[in-house]
């Protein structure tokens, strides 16, 4: 259930025209979730065919303007774009003047909090940054998903009531970050979610090679059991030959890999380094087993140095 409640109509944005300044997966979702709670998106601009084709599906009739002719007719100007791409365009649209005084300047970037937007700040804009922690297909439904998504809110104290209820009526739930813990909070996100991506290809890739027909079907209890074992329990939740000190099954398991998938071994070598190193701290691991286990794992970085 929602620690937050609905704002009170004296903390709620006035219905905004809503302009979106990079049509990749996340704008126009925050786009249309905001039309659906009364805003109106009047503008949208996308360089690539991909671009535009996701502004037409999910913001049919919206016009697809150059970013300057987004701003001259937004209240509200969704800034989406790549994170190393938004110091330069906030500096460009400042320096143009295309930001105008009491403009709502929203990015959705996880890595910044709202010093990134100084020059917009400097010409009179209303800084906010809104980052959703949540992946992004770029199909309707991302708008679904966002209900119940934490985003992590970062604004001057007279805006956050301003911030937290755009959130809410995106469906979300806000959760204020401050402007120096952006960097980390963002690693915390890319550190799980990028990262399981790529555990999860790869787990699926050695069980096809090991001669299995389905292996998301295999693996989506599996996993679903062990996040949510996660999420509850945290390092308790730890199971397996790393946590149990199994270190002749660990040396298997090397070796298969050297042989089957030799790319994935360093990945391999690191997680269970990083497994028994938890396992131990909280007592999950004996003492006398962990001595063996880092043996072997220390043996397999040589080998890969070899």
């Amino acid at each position: 259930m929602s620690t937050f409640q609905q704002p009170e109509p004296k903390d709620r944005p006035a219905r905004l025209a809503v302009g979106v300044v990079g049509a990749g997966r996340v704008g126009p979702a925050l786009a249309a979730s905001l039309q659906l709670a009364g805003h109106r998106p009047v503008a949208v601009s996308g360089v690539s065919d991909a671009s535009r084709r996701r502004a037409a599906s999910m913001l049919p009739e919206v016009p697809v303007l150059t970013p300057a002719q987004v701003l001259e007719r937004a209240d509200l100007v969704l800034l989406t774009v790549p994170d190393d791409a938004l110091p330069g365009l906030v500096e460009g649209l400042a320096e143009t003047g295309a930001v105008r005084p009491g403009q709502l300047l929203v990015h959705t970037s996880g890595r910044y909090g709202t010093q990134v937007l100084e020059p917009a700040l400097r010409v009179g804009a209303l800084p906010l940054a809104l980052h959703p922690a949540m992946t992004f297909t770029g199909t309707p439904v991302d708008v679904q998903r966002l209900a119940g998504c934490s985003f992590g809110v970062t604004a001057p104290e007279e805006l956050r009531l301003a911030a937290e209820a755009l959130v809410i009526e995106m469906g979300g739930e806000p959760e204020w970050i401050a402007e120096e813990n952006r960097p980390l909070y963002h690693a915390a996100l890319a550190l799980g979610a990028n990262h399981l991506v790529t555990l999860v290809a790869e787990s699926m890739e050695l069980l096809r090679t090991a001669g299995v027909e389905a292996p998301d079907r295999m693996l989506g209890p599996l996993l679903g059991a062990a996040l949510d074992n996660a999420l509850r329990s945290g390092d308790a939740a730890l199971t397996g030959p790393v946590a149990r000190g199994d270190a002749g099954t660990v040396a298997a398991h090397i070796t298969e890999l050297r042989k089957h998938a030799p790319q994935t071994v360093a990945g391999y070598l690191a997680m269970a380094r990083a497994t028994a190193d938890r396992a131990l701290a909280h007592g999950l691991l004996k003492p006398e087993l962990a001595e063996d286990l880092l043996g072997v794992l220390a043996n397999g970085t040589e080998g890969d140095a070899g």
